[in-house]
């Protein structure tokens, strides 16, 4: 295939050589949360590649997700890059960094962001119209399989809809909660039940490649409720109230050591941004072809080069240009 000959070629010459010397001495190490998910493993491919052979940094990327990733800043003071941090699902623990300015909110990540929500397939929706709504859904409790589908623990999300789960009762009203232990079995579920006709009921969120590949339509919980919402994103919140998931700002944000001693780092991050269709259709290449998500950080890099040379320094764009050069 014309894509893994280019692919190798780009990978044998570039994708993880050793940095110069001299550059990483001015860079030195830099740890990024690689949070579990695929639009996120994907953006810190591409940010790991562009750092070593941009800027010369040895990039370690540290497995996590959004609460283990923001407990381990607030007792560690690391990772020193958090990105494709989901604000909506970041609760309370994340604004008090930010406020102690031990985090700093650089920019966002995905343009205009992400969409959260709990989800029925579209067919089931047109066979009855009324499980477009949550009190539709509480009243047919069996036409929705009796299940929702919910978050694995430790994902943002699982905050938020653990809330909502008592905010409305549903064991109450016969809807068991079955938590998924990983994101596979969230997805994998979600796609079994839209291709064979059946019944399901879950939180999913965009940009994914269910979402883009499966016809879902999002049910309507009610009003977004600001300090509503802010309640629901914190564990175990006291009395919880409905509300509607709110549009999702993604972020990057870094500690606030890091923008001291990192500056050149910090303002690559702060240009680092991708349009969301831009990712969907990203995932979409990476499930057509069964990619890796370093398979998918070099479509990216091989195919956008006008977008992200514009994150780059100076020197960092001369580093790239010497190094086609020597290819």
């Amino acid at each position: 295939m014309k894509y893994l000959a280019s692919a190798a070629l780009l990978a044998a010459g570039a994708f993880h050589a050793q940095p110069a010397t001299a550059q990483e001495a001015a860079c030195g190490d830099v740890s990024i949360a690689q949070m579990g998910w695929a639009s996120a493993e994907v953006i810190t491919e591409v940010a790991q590649f562009l750092l070593e052979q941009g800027y010369g940094c040895n990039v370690t990327l540290v497995n996590s997700d959004t609460i283990p990733a923001i407990t381990s800043v607030a007792e560690n003071g690391e990772p020193d890059v958090v990105t494709d941090l989901w604000l909506n699902s970041a609760g309370d623990a994340y604004r008090r960094l930010e406020d102690s300015g031990a985090m700093v909110r650089l920019a966002n990540v995905l343009q205009p962001g992400g969409v959260e929500g709990w989800w029925i397939p579209t067919a089931l929706a047109e066979e009855h119209p009324e499980l477009t709504t949550i009190e539709g859904i509480l009243a047919n409790p069996e036409l929705v399989g009796g299940r929702f589908n919910n978050c694995p623990d430790g994902w943002g999300c699982r905050v938020v809809s653990d809330n909502l789960v008592r905010a409305l009762d549903l064991e109450g009203h016969g809807i068991e909660v079955f938590n998924h232990g990983s994101g596979e079995t969230l997805a994998s579920s979600m796609g079994a039940a839209a291709t064979d006709g059946e019944a399901w009921f879950g939180y999913y969120w965009a940009p994914t490649v269910p979402l883009g590949k499966y016809d879902m339509t999002r049910v309507e919980l009610g009003a977004y409720d600001e300090e509503a919402f802010a309640a629901l994103q914190n564990p175990d919140a006291p009395d919880p109230q409905v509300s509607e998931f709110p549009d999702a700002p993604i972020l990057t944000a870094v500690t606030g050591a890091f923008v001291e001693s990192h500056p050149e780092i910090t303002e690559f991050f702060r240009n680092m941004t991708f349009q969301t269709e831009v990712m969907s259709a990203l995932l979409a290449w990476q499930d057509e072809n069964n990619a890796s998500a370093e398979e998918v950080a070099v479509e990216y890099l091989m195919n956008n080069p006008d977008e992200w040379s514009a994150w780059l320094s100076d020197a960092a764009r001369e580093n790239f240009a010497a190094l086609l050069q020597a290819e």
